[in-house]
């Protein structure tokens, strides 16, 4: 995975609970998320179609350095699908502790707000057939 995205969790973050309000980091991923999907497709043109499961799995709180990380999972006809882990970090040891994983997919749009494709261009840019591989 690629670090997408850094943040550092702030006193306007924190909910009431006093750890970070869920809302403010489902916005850090969806943006995160779509200015990977953008640069991957070369697109500005992409849309937030699902978000899958968010499991939180630990707290951030005030200070929190936050680091997400994506990949893609799927790249479909018109669709993109990235896998984001969200990571507190220390900066005093450089450990990361996953904090909350999801899924993101997003879709290409015309000026009208339908589908349109990808591209052949973009998978051919990110995928090198067995064959190539193998002669390499």
């Amino acid at each position: 995975m690629k670090i997408i995205s850094k943040k550092i969790c702030m006193a306007k973050d924190i909910g009431i609970h006093r750890n970070m309000f869920g809302g403010i980091l489902m916005a850090w991923i969806d943006e995160a998320a779509v200015a990977f999907a953008t640069e991957y497709c070369s697109t500005p043109n992409m849309v937030t179609l699902k978000v899958g499961e968010l499991l939180f799995k630990k707290p951030l709180k005030v200070g929190d350095h936050v680091r997400l990380y994506g990949d893609v999972e799927h790249l479909g006809n018109t669709s993109i699908t990235i896998r984001v882990e969200v990571r507190r970090y220390s900066v005093y040891s450089g450990e990361e502790t996953i904090v909350c994983t999801t899924s993101i997919t997003f879709v290409r749009i015309d000026d009208d707000g339908s589908p349109t494709p990808i591209g052949e261009s973009i998978r051919k840019r990110h995928f090198q057939p067995i064959e190539e591989l193998v002669s390499a």
